[in-house]
């Protein structure tokens, strides 16, 4: 049976979200898009590799909605003990009083094209009359699919995987085509079902999966492996194709207009995979790459102010080649390929690209201490990339590794906590930190999520609601009185928090119940740390 409306859609997400195994939600996608006609299931998959932009839609806009129809007090209580806003609009969304509700089912593609080409000023009402006709499970998938985050268990990859097996396609040959071909991917569905031809990226800038590496469990031979230092910015992916330049992030998203200064001076044809910097105030390692810190100032953004290009210039350091002109290069071994590359780097402008250098270790002892020496603003570790290896989309074992910099150790003192979102709604799990001044006040210096286990999670609640001083809404402060050891990998001074630090990925590594609140340490001692 064909089935196009929102509550096939919505059960689709419901029995995505409670089911674990990677296997079945393959299954449960696949079987859904075979059963779905278009353009439902393209605008489904657009949703679900976070493809799906329907601008008039914003968090604000959903939460003035629903406070016109609920108590706001109510509704921020509710919030506040289910841990997700679309679940609790969908659960205390009110049954329409008054005027008749349109009869018959609302489809995905009605939706979609109703939210997608309204103004702002009509949103409001057209929602609300939608959230009108839905059930609760359908009125929670319409909101999560209008405010553009379904956070079901789900990546862009598994999703295409999916859409690859229910028609037996290859999935990389599905990849290299996405990003050529705009929801709800007629095309695609067509080639699947024998319609039409294979979709072809020829001439133009799309972009291709990126190679990754696989964390390093055992020595390798640098006889086999070459070393790289892994660089702490963010992994870019530069195209030139017919005239047109493309910068595209990790996740495959264009940020070629926040890094203009770097999409004009690539202009020959080819693309190439690196890692994209700025040089920055704070100056570090080779070639005066800056920390992220300073990187942080340039995401984001659509629009860059002359300023900001100015103060914080970026350029790439470049890591591979996948294309030198028209020329497939991602069969070749990676010694071939670099050879290529640093011929290709030769006629790029050096203010804006580099070759990230090979680490030159008699063998992987001197490779170790290398790296253990090497604390650096820009630097997150090495990569050691199999000499003979191609270029394939995804993590194949053998081919790369990566082998991460020691993370730094601090005790910071509990805070603030609140609760987490989903699965941790009832739990407060994330923590806000901080460390002693001079003068003895604790001032935050992060904030982190993850890095315990279910069962210190479970301590960690129960500390929390029996050493609450004071609220703030959803937040609570506790007494001061417990130690957690922070696991970092860098700080870096900021001016946009009180103690002027911030930590770059902290984790929690240990409760310290043993260590005395007064015994963490400081924000002095931390400042050393800066990079």
């Amino acid at each position: 049976m064909r089935c196009a409306t929102m509550r096939a859609f919505a059960d689709l997400l419901d029995s995505l979200i409670y089911t674990r195994s990677r296997n079945a939600k393959l299954r449960l996608i696949g079987d859904y898009l075979a059963r779905t006609p278009d353009p439902d299931r393209g605008w489904a998959m657009a949703a679900l590799t976070g493809g799906l932009d329907l601008p008039a839609i914003k968090p604000a806009l959903v939460r003035a909605l629903v406070e016109e129809r609920v108590d706001p007090v109510l509704f921020a209580l509710s919030r506040d003990f289910v841990g997700d806003s679309a679940e609790t609009i969908a659960l205390l969304w009110p049954e329409p009083e008054g005027a008749a509700v349109p009869a018959g089912p609302l489809t995905l593609s009605e939706v979609v094209h109703v939210l997608g080409t309204i103004s702002k000023s009509d949103a409001p009402a057209a929602l609300a009359a939608m959230l009108d006709r839905l059930e609760a499970d359908e009125r929670f998938a319409l909101l999560k699919l209008a405010m553009g985050a379904l956070r079901v268990g789900v990546s862009a990859r598994l999703a295409k995987t999916a859409l690859a097996q229910a028609f037996g396609l290859d999935v990389d040959a599905v990849e290299e085509v996405w990003h050529g071909l705009a929801p709800p991917y007629a095309a695609l569905f067509d080639w699947a079902e024998g319609r039409g031809e294979q979709p072809t990226p020829e001439n133009l800038p799309v972009f291709r999966p990126f190679m990754l590496a696989h964390p390093l469990e055992a020595e390798v031979s640098l006889d086999d492996y070459a070393a790289e230092w892994k660089w702490d910015g963010i992994r870019v992916q530069l195209v030139h194709v017919a005239g047109e330049t493309r910068l595209y992030s990790r996740a495959g998203d264009d940020i070629t207009h926040s890094f203009p200064e770097v999409a004009q001076a690539f202009g020959t044809p080819g693309v190439l995979d690196g890692e994209l910097l700025v040089k920055g105030t704070t100056q570090g390692g080779e070639g005066g790459a800056g920390s992220f810190n300073a990187l942080q100032q340039r995401l984001g953004r659509k629009l860059v102010p002359a300023k900001t290009l100015a103060e914080y210039p970026a350029f790439v350091r470049l890591y591979d080649i996948l294309f030198d002109g028209g020329e497939d290069l991602r069969a070749l071994p990676w010694s071939v390929r670099r050879v290529q590359l640093e011929a290709f780097a030769a006629r790029l402008d050096p203010e804006r690209f580099d070759v990230s250098a090979v680490i030159e270790a008699a063998d992987f002892a001197a490779l170790e201490e290398i790296r253990a020496g090497a604390r650096d603003a820009a630097i997150e570790g090495v990569m050691l990339k199999r000499r003979a290896s191609p270029y394939v989309a995804g993590r194949r074992a053998g081919l790369w590794y990566k082998w991460k910099r020691d993370p730094l150790i601090a005790d910071c003192v509990l805070m603030y906590a609140q609760r987490g979102s989903g699965k941790r709604s009832s739990f407060y799990s994330d923590y806000t930190f901080g460390a002693w001044t001079d003068a003895g006040e604790l001032l935050p210096v992060g904030k982190a999520y993850f890095g315990f286990t279910d069962e210190e999670l479970k301590w960690l609640d129960h500390f929390v609601r029996n050493h609450t001083v004071n609220r703030f809404g959803p937040v609570r402060e506790t007494d001061k009185s417990l130690v957690l050891e922070v696991a970092f990998d860098s700080v870096q001074e900021s001016k946009r928090h009180k103690s002027g630090l911030a930590m770059r990925f902290p984790r929690i590594s240990r409760i310290r119940t043993d260590k005395p609140a007064r015994e963490a340490d400081t924000i002095e001692g931390l400042r050393k740390l800066a990079t």
